[in-house]
């Protein structure tokens, strides 16, 4: 005996129901998805009950206690993000017959970009809104891993990340490069002795804060031998640990730049201990990206030509 699906065709309110789910989570909670959904609380509750009874599943935990997803909640929130991406495509393809570019744009860059004198991500956008100004664009800042996940399952259109690994489902377009220095906090002991006092070997001694997943920070950091005693997922994280004088990382030298400034960090042994990393734009294969997301990649080709 066949069991019938539990849900069967998907309708508009369906479609509603999951895009206040995704702001709810996105948010972290039903009273701050107020403002994103411009909705009251005991809307938002009625249509995540309204969800809830129409997919048979408890999608999350409210309350008192806070908002927490459940499992069944987890794997609906993923799928309904591929389902969201795939409706927007298709409004965006539906667009093209009629030649207009309307629609949505999400972008995610890994972060401490902008004060990259290479990275011409703003000049992109200038031109981008010239050529689409009816186009809405989502700016997200996340982790490397967090980024590629995302373009792959459709969350984002197109991720800026450095380059590190490659997959055979996404296209890279090589956009501009960032040098990497390894520094150190004024309050820690290695600032005031002097660079040739400094081997692999004193620097071990030390502790060492790199991010917290395959990147050329991970890569560099394995093959000089440091052991990492603590993990960040951002570049402000490990510009804390810094400037708190007990760990030595890498930063970017545009980023660190300000603090060197003021005297707060300094590098170690730059001609040693440095290296460069290149900064790609992803996108998916496959579906073929749309007229909206070849536009922005074009744009970002133009406004980064001549670091190519």
């Amino acid at each position: 005996m066949t069991s019938r699906a539990l849900l069967g065709q998907l309708s508009d309110v369906d479609v509603r129901l999951l895009r206040v789910f995704r702001a709810v989570v996105e948010s972290g909670g039903v009273s701050a998805a107020e403002l994103e959904l411009n909705i009251g609380r005991s809307a938002i509750s009625r249509h995540l009950k309204d969800l809830e009874t129409r997919l048979n599943v408890v999608l999350c935990r409210r309350g008192r206690g806070g908002f927490a997803m459940t499992d069944e909640g987890r794997h609906v929130y993923e799928a309904a993000l591929r389902l969201l991406a795939a409706l927007d495509t298709f409004r965006s393809e539906v667009n093209e017959v009629h030649r207009q570019m309307t629609g949505n744009l999400s972008v995610a860059m890994f972060d401490k970009t902008t004060t990259n004198p290479a990275c011409k991500i703003s000049d992109t956008i200038f031109q981008f809104d010239e050529l689409a100004p009816e186009v809405t664009l989502d700016v997200y800042v996340a982790a490397i891993n967090t980024i590629e996940k995302g373009v792959m399952d459709g969350q984002f259109n197109i991720g800026i990340i450095p380059s590190h690994r490659t997959s055979p489902s996404l296209n890279y377009l090589s956009l501009f490069d960032e040098h990497m220095s390894l520094y150190i906090g004024h309050k820690h002991p290695l600032f005031p002795i002097d660079d040739q006092l400094i081997d692999d070997k004193e620097l071990q001694k030390h502790k060492y804060v790199g991010l917290g997943y395959h990147s050329p920070n991970m890569d560099v950091s394995n093959k000089n031998g440091n052991e990492r005693h603590a993990s960040c997922y951002d570049q402000e994280a490990v510009a804390t640990l810094i400037l708190s004088g007990r760990y030595l990382g890498y930063l970017p030298d545009h980023y660190a730049k300000s603090f060197q400034s003021q005297g707060l960090v300094r590098s170690v042994n730059a001609d040693k201990f440095a290296y460069e990393c290149n900064f790609t734009a992803i996108s998916r294969r496959s579906p073929k990206p749309s007229r909206i997301t070849q536009t922005f990649i074009e744009c970002l080709e133009k406004a980064h030509s001549h670091n190519n």
